[in-house]
């Protein structure tokens, strides 16, 4: 007698809730390259979008990935939650998520975009999202590295090398994000880790059109070196952006009291930095938050322990409660902005 079939397990999308919402893609391309007699393109930007039956808010926002990341770092956590982007979109949003040139869907060869660097290895991962000396005090991880290896394996695949030069692919990033902006009209920019160049930059780049910055763990601190990735040559970027008075040279931008270092792009725009409790990052953010008051910007700091939020490290928009550490952000949003308010929340 054949024993009856096993009941089938439920699909892992049976405990989602259905949503209905826009979406689509589009690209930014890149421009065109000659080599060898043959034309090719370099760098483009690949964009996907939500936005809610009905947007209610007056500014999409534009999602962007950290370094050697893509897109999906804003879409399900590791342990199958909503992540920001569809926490956005349900709180009235136009989103877009992007993968910057060369990362995620956007292609890249080294002969047509740029040497690569290094493969990012699982000891890189460990020492920025989870590493051991913050341990006790890093207790919203979705996971123990440690433990589980089929989801560190699922955690790591996202990552992958990026152009050698960091020079090169902030200014892709910044010519695409800034063609992207021509395209959309203006936004509210959120940037995580090592793409927080990529805000100042599209700032300059098209003043007007960046109604406000969110920078999570933005890497740091000003002038600072990150391995793997290079140096911020000039303050906040490795590449020029336009001071007032202007500035010939990164040693000149070095040399001068910071006081004088005016960006005239981000006069008067909202910029919230978003810091965690254990992130070695959190420890620069102070001093990036001097640096942007210095430029002009309306800059604040959102450090997750000010309101209560404990436990997280670098990855916090995809950590245990980032639902909780979104919702200063929304906050901040409505008051800053919108409201044209300081924010002003109970800590």
């Amino acid at each position: 007698m054949t024993p009856p079939a096993s009941p089938a397990a439920a699909p892992f999308w049976a405990a989602t809730s259905p949503r209905t919402i826009r979406t689509g893609n589009f690209w930014v391309p890149g421009e065109r390259i000659a080599l060898a007699g043959q034309q090719y393109q370099r760098g483009p930007l690949a964009v996907a979008w939500q936005a809610p039956a009905h947007v209610t808010q007056p500014y999409p926002v534009v999602l962007v990935h950290g370094g050697a990341m893509q897109a999906t770092e804003w879409l399900d956590t590791p342990d199958g939650r909503p992540g920001w982007a569809q926490r956005l979109v349900e709180a009235g949003y136009a989103v877009l998520l992007v993968d910057r040139p060369t990362q995620g869907r956007s292609p890249y060869h080294p002969d047509v975009a740029g040497p690569m660097g290094p493969a990012f290895s699982y000891h890189e991962g460990e020492e920025v999202f989870f590493p051991a000396a913050a341990a006790a005090r890093h207790t919203q991880f979705p996971f123990h590295p440690h433990h589980d290896a089929a989801a560190l394996d699922a955690y790591i695949a996202a990552f992958g090398p990026l152009p050698a030069a960091i020079a090169e692919w902030q200014a892709m990033d910044a010519d695409r994000l800034a063609r992207l902006l021509d395209r959309i009209g203006p936004a509210i920019i959120f940037t995580h880790s090592a793409s927080g160049s990529d805000g100042w930059l599209v700032a300059d780049r098209r003043p007007g059109l960046v109604k406000a910055i969110v920078s999570v763990e933005p890497m740091g601190p000003p002038f600072g070196h990150t391995p793997n990735i290079g140096t911020l040559e000039w303050g906040l970027t490795a590449i020029p952006v336009t001071f007032d008075p202007p500035r010939a040279s990164a040693a000149e931008v070095r040399a001068a009291d910071p006081a004088t270092l005016k960006i005239p792009a981000l006069a008067g725009v909202p910029v919230a930095i978003v810091s965690s409790e254990t992130s070695v990052q959190a420890a620069y953010a102070p001093q990036m938050l001097a640096f942007l008051q210095h430029a002009g910007a309306t800059a604040e700091l959102l450090h997750l322990p000010d309101f209560g939020i404990l436990g997280n490290g670098h990855g916090l928009i995809y950590e245990k409660n980032s639902d909780q550490a979104l919702q200063p952000v929304l906050d901040w949003l409505a008051t800053r902005l919108f409201e044209n308010q300081p924010y002003t929340a109970n800590r």
